[in-house]
């Protein structure tokens, strides 16, 4: 069977709700539905449909005034995320690249979404026993160094807001799976400045990693340096592995335009 073409999974309907969100550029602050509907070559009516979708879901809401429409603040929620991310990276990479000369291990720099972390961005060991990069996927948090070392800092409201309703699952004999456990386990966490992952999520991979903050002191992310578990043992963790991963978040985070 032929392979189709990207343009062929196309939906009409999210197809036009982008073109809409995208006449909101440069000068233009607000427009009605007549403009907006010249300016799509939709009716009215479907003007009118896709508009109540997206100000239900906050990218789009009405000027009770004018009864214009102009773009909602989820739109810029969106647009500071990835300026945030993008600046994440930007500032990470070299650090990254420099905690592997010094370590020569794995190194990821890691991002919390909703009970998960998301690994940004990865500059692997060239030793031939390594770990699988995870560039892109999403992680339990409560069982990896870099998600742990964020939800640490989480109040306890917070926390309960993330924590799953159901039991936490268990990956390894060593994952923490009680929640009243796993709660002194991160305010541990909290007091230290770093986090362990050992072989929590995966049997024989044992990591480590230290928070991320901006200038407004919100932790954004994490560093983390990952390997096989014969590599790390207590003493080079100790010695070596965490004075490191703490001090290249404490440099990212110094790019960020945090201050102690």
């Amino acid at each position: 069977m032929a392979k189709k073409e990207k343009s062929e999974y196309i939906i009409q309907a999210v197809d036009h709700a982008l073109d809409l969100l995208e006449q909101f550029h440069d000068d233009v602050d607000e427009l009605g539905v007549t403009e907006l509907s010249k300016r799509l070559k939709l009716h009215k009516n479907n003007v009118f449909r896709l508009l109540a979708t997206l100000e239900s879901r906050a990218y789009i809401e009405q000027n009770r005034v004018t009864e214009n429409y102009r773009l909602g603040l989820k739109t810029l929620e969106l647009g500071q995320t990835f300026i945030r991310q993008m600046g994440l990276l930007r500032q990470s990479r070299p650090v990254l690249e420099s905690l592997v000369r010094e370590c020569n291990e794995t190194t990821y720099v890691a991002i919390l979404k909703e009970f998960h972390i998301v690994y940004l961005d990865v500059v692997e060991t060239d030793l031939t026993v390594r770990v699988v990069p995870r560039v892109g996927a999403r992680l339990p948090a409560y069982c990896t160094a870099a998600g742990k070392v964020q939800l640490a800092y989480m109040t306890d409201e917070e926390l309960e807001h993330y924590l799953p309703s159901k039991e936490l699952k268990r990956y390894t004999p060593n994952t923490v799976t009680d929640k009243e456990e796993l709660k002194r386990h991160l305010k541990v966490i909290a007091e230290q400045g770093y986090a362990l992952d050992n072989e929590e999520l995966d049997i024989g991979v044992k990591c480590v990693g230290a928070p991320i903050r901006d200038y407004t002191r919100r932790i954004v992310g994490a560093v983390s340096i990952s390997g096989p578990s014969m590599r790390f043992p207590d003493e080079r963790m100790d010695n070596e592995l965490i004075p490191m991963v703490k001090r290249a978040a404490e440099e990212i985070s110094t790019k960020l335009g945090y201050h102690k």
